[in-house]
């Protein structure tokens, strides 16, 4: 489960704004200051945004990374289940054969 969002989804979207509308681009430290934000915050923020744009190749965009979250829960969940499938498979197959060495 994913941590709570420490800063509202539209703050996030306003300290992009503000910093892509800028000309000149502001001091990401100095802008994070003025909106009481951490400015790794900030910057991973604007980083994202570039991502989501395809302005940068550094990182997946925000689809991209859902995408491999889902893809790594249902990867989980398979594998769970064939463990348990071998395990069903191991114990009815000693069932079925009583003769049979175990090992």
């Amino acid at each position: 489960m994913a941590a709570p969002k420490k800063y509202p989804d539209e703050l996030r979207q306003r300290a992009v704004r503000l910093y892509r509308e800028s000309d000149p681009k502001p001091v990401i430290r100095r802008l994070a200051e003025q909106l009481g934000v951490d400015h790794e915050a900030l910057r991973n923020w604007i980083r994202q945004a570039e991502a989501d744009a395809g302005e940068c190749t550094d990182r997946p965009s925000s689809e991209v990374a859902e995408e491999n979250r889902r893809l790594r829960r249902e990867v989980a969940e398979l594998r769970r289940a064939n463990e348990i499938l071998k395990a069903a498979s191991a114990y009815f197959a000693a069932e079925l054969d009583p003769t049979r060495r175990r090992s």
